[in-house]
């Protein structure tokens, strides 16, 4: 077992080895059949990896530029691919240190769920997926691994539902009542319960519910005051959900639900928390709007920026800051100490992510006024002790070193987008190059209902952001870089590759190597059967098989409604891999990176300037509040950094026991 899996990279743990010892040969098979399509599906190594040239790089390398480029017509003419077999490979060499599997333990295992839904921010879509299976594989057995608070109510809804869908029963009634306590709560839900996206960023097509479902939604409407206010923050979508939900039909039993539906319909007056605030900043009234925000500490939070930069003598609106900052949630906090941290620095322009199932990011002029040194220093004090207060109400840490490599790995805020990866990792992270001199990048597809041409290429850059060229279909070499051939048909699958020699392309200027990968006939990624990328570290390009799973760095699957991404970015002035899983809007003509250099530059930008809250903030706060600081980990009772103790990958540990 330990031979077959050494194959993808992986060695058992001593204990885990301990425990296989005590199974019998035909439970070691079964366990063994399980465990390998895991394990290749995350590497991609479930799939035939064959480039369009059998021999890369030699091949590409060798020819000439005439056979090139005639080889491309024809198989754009003909679809034509080389009988040529593959010519015998030495067998690979590298010195990457194999991951290790470790043994679990069911109470583990189980608190992998509870974990997920206390998260306090957004999860992925694998994180969902693995909501969903616990609770259908535990039914009614998972309201003993529910958490007492489900802080954020985006997982709430999702949680909701799958209680609603796959554990019926009094217990999931009596959850679902007690948390869902606003009319967004229940709109959420009711989107959860038709697949829509729970952070309401896109309009969600109601299903035709069972009566008994329109009832449910109705009642937990019912109970909620002031229930108008706020339906009249998503106005539209509840005109939506009336359509399905006919309230009329129950204006006696849920007779508050029945004059929300009818306020909104009728267009009747009805004045707002946010209109009133909205109302004082247009004449200019910012005390009033901060006296008036105290009542909602985290809307305060949001607009302090807003606030400060209208008004000449903010001392009143800090006082008030001041008066709400402890009731306002950590993730909050974090973002606006770090937002006042960097107030000061000048930026060109401001970059947003806005939120959705699909990771975009717009970028503006920032026009803002300046805000005081001192003013900003003020508020970050106020979230600093804020967060050190609440931090010191947890367990003792006692002794902790804070590696400072962690800055460049960010708090995992919001995770919706996050497509499936191999390591899961916060856009905008930073990680370390391997010592490697070489990356190949890979892709691999299959056709949707239609020939699908999906398009693998590196975008180049100096270091002023200046595009200097692009390794693709129409450039298959420059500077040491290698393109594996365009393929523009995949009905059984296909599979391209870019080689980069790091040192040769450095030397030539480059510093920037953005992934692009494009569909050229426009068939969004979520269309596919299947579709994936990602990257090798490789010693020496010309020993082992062009896909060697024990290689493979990071995969991530390409999913989206985009046809356009950017998995990661490579700087190799610093020598490290920056983390983007972020999709373009694409326009006419936009199929290929020449027609966006534009948009790939603007990723570019906002992922090496883009500001947001990092892990060293966070665990260094978590240490002054529930112990001391050290300067050697090896003297430590707590180690957080990269590679030891709890890192950047222990995302689900880091949201429901950090944030």
């Amino acid at each position: 077992m330990q031979k077959e899996i050494e194959i993808f990279g992986y060695v058992f743990a001593p204990e885990l080895i301990d425990c296989l010892y005590e199974q019998s040969p035909a439970e070691l098979a079964a366990l063994l059949s399980k465990i390998q399509p895991v394990v290749a599906r995350h590497l991609g190594a479930h799939r035939r990896h064959q480039p369009l040239y059998p021999n890369f790089p030699n091949q590409v390398i060798q020819a000439s530029e005439a056979e090139l480029y005639l080889n491309a017509v024809l198989h754009y003419a003909t679809h034509w691919r080389t009988a040529r077999q593959p010519d015998e490979r030495p067998p690979l060499l590298h010195g990457k240190q194999p991951r290790v599997i470790h043994l679990g333990t069911s109470d583990e295992f189980e608190k992998l769920f509870t974990q997920l839904a206390g998260a306090k921010t957004s999860l992925s879509l694998q994180d969902r997926e693995d909501l969903d299976w616990f609770v259908r594989r535990y039914s009614d057995g998972i309201h003993a691994l529910l958490p007492a608070v489900l802080p954020f109510k985006e997982n709430l809804a999702y949680v909701g539902a799958s209680l609603y869908r796959h554990a019926p029963c009094e217990a999931t009634d009596r959850f679902l009542q007690k948390h869902l306590r606003t009319a967004t709560d229940v709109l959420r839900f009711a989107v959860a319960l038709c697949g829509g996206d729970v952070s309401l960023a896109t309009a969600c097509r109601f299903k035709r519910f069972a009566r008994h479902e329109r009832r449910f939604v109705l009642a937990c409407l019912d109970g909620i005051d002031q229930v108008a206010e706020d339906m009249l923050r998503w106005a539209e979508r509840w005109k939506r959900l009336g359509e399905v939900l006919h309230p009329g039909e129950y204006a006696e039993r849920y007779p508050k639900a029945y004059t929300g539906f009818k306020i909104l319909r009728d267009g009747l007056p009805y004045a707002t928390f946010n209109s009133e605030i909205e109302r004082y900043l247009a004449k200019g009234q910012t005390h009033a709007a901060s006296n008036h925000l105290v009542s909602r500490p985290g809307e305060f939070a949001r607009r302090l920026d807003h606030l400060l930069r209208n008004e000449t003598t903010p001392d009143s609106i800090i006082a008030a800051f001041e008066r709400v900052v402890a009731c306002v949630s950590t993730p909050v906090l974090l973002q606006v100490l770090c937002h006042f941290q960097h107030r000061h620095l000048p930026m060109s322009l401001r970059f947003f992510l806005p939120k959705g199932e699909i990771a975009k990011i717009f970028a503006r002029k920032d026009t803002r006024p300046a805000i005081a040194t001192a003013t900003a220093a003020c508020v970050v004090a106020l979230c600093e002790s804020a967060l050190i207060a609440r931090f010191s109400q947890l367990p003792a840490l006692g002794r902790c070193y804070v590696d400072p490599a962690l800055k460049r790995h960010l708090v995992p805020m919001a995770q919706r987008a996050a497509a499936k990866s191999l390591r899961t990792l916060v856009r905008g992270s930073q990680l370390s190059l391997p010592p490697a001199r070489f990356m190949r990048l890979f892709l691999w597809w299959q056709n949707g209902r239609s020939r699908t041409d999906i398009d693998l290429s590196a975008v180049l850059y100096d270091g002023e952001f200046r595009y200097l060229s692009s390794l693709a279909y129409f450039n298959l070499r420059q500077w040491g870089a290698y393109h594996s051939g365009d393929i523009v048909d995949a009905p059984t699958g296909a599979a391209e590759f870019i080689d980069l020699d790091l040192a040769h392309l450095e030397k030539a200027g480059v510093r920037f190597i953005v992934t692009a990968i494009n569909s050229y006939t426009m068939q969004p990624y979520c269309d596919l059967p299947e579709c994936f990328a990602g990257w090798m570290a490789r010693e020496d390009l010309q020993s082992g098989e062009v896909f060697e799973p024990r290689t493979v760095e990071d995969r991530i699957d390409l999913a989206s409604n985009t046809a356009q991404c950017i998995p990661f970015i490579v700087d190799l002035t610093t020598r490290r891999i920056i983390w983007a899983d972020i999709g373009l809007t694409h326009g006419i003509g936009w199929n290929n990176t020449i027609n966006n250099l534009s948009g790939i530059s603007l990723m570019l930008r906002a992922m090496v300037y883009g500001i947001k809250p990092d892990l060293h903030t966070l665990f260094s706060l978590h240490a002054r509040a529930r112990g001391t600081l050290v300067v050697d980990a090896a003297n430590a009772d707590h180690v957080y950094s990269e590679h030891e103790g709890t890192t950047p990958m222990d995302i689900d540990r880091i949201r429901a026991d950090y944030l």
